[in-house]
């Protein structure tokens, strides 16, 4: 094989990896994608369900007793680590890592210079642990329905509940459409 042809073959092996690559990108993240829109439905099932039931109160017991759960179920279902985050939580198990705090840095950032949280997402492979794994996070935006719970002005009764059972909450003071957090997911890869 000449010189030429080793430079031609190279440079398809390259591409071809590169497609690949590219295509393993696309694939998780809308894999990604549906996890958080399963996560979000039905963490949102959950919450409206116990708005009908008992208002506000009664959805916060739903956040401290089956947020986590339902997050639990579907990282059993597929094998990642799928849950929620924020700089201002409410729960301490939901507190960000670094490379969680890092993006959430940079959606605020962006927010600021005036972007919709609603499409807000960011994706990479990262090095964990001496392993790679897929890193995913799309913002979650402050709607209505939250302010009761997150907003400036929360009921008093709401407010002792959210104490009680969050003593040391920082989830709250939010106004509509701020990034109140964000879905993330970690997704180990397998290496040959």
């Amino acid at each position: 094989m000449n010189l030429k042809q080793t430079a031609v073959l190279t440079a398809l092996l390259l591409c071809l990896g590169t497609t690949t690559a590219q295509a393993a990108g696309h694939w998780r993240r809308n894999t990604a994608r549906q996890a958080v829109k399963e996560l979000g439905s039905n963490l949102k099932k959950a919450l409206k369900q116990a708005m009908k039931e008992g208002g506000p109160a009664k959805a916060i017991a739903v956040c401290n007793e089956k947020a986590l759960l339902i997050a639990d179920k579907i990282s059993l279902e597929r094998g990642w680590r799928v849950g929620r985050t924020s700089l201002k939580y409410r729960n301490p198990a939901n507190a960000p890592d670094a490379w969680e705090r890092s993006v959430l840095l940079q959606f605020a950032k962006r927010r600021a210079i005036g972007e919709n949280p609603a499409g807000m997402e960011f994706s990479e492979v990262v090095k964990k642990n001496g392993r790679l794994a897929f890193r995913y996070m799309k913002a979650i935006p402050t709607a209505p329905i939250c302010l009761k719970c997150h907003g400036s002005h929360i009921a008093p009764a709401i407010e002792k509940e959210i104490r009680k059972l969050y003593p040391d909450d920082l989830a709250t003071g939010f106004k509509l459409n701020d990034i109140r957090g964000a879905f993330t997911i970690t997704e180990p890869i397998s290496t040959p």
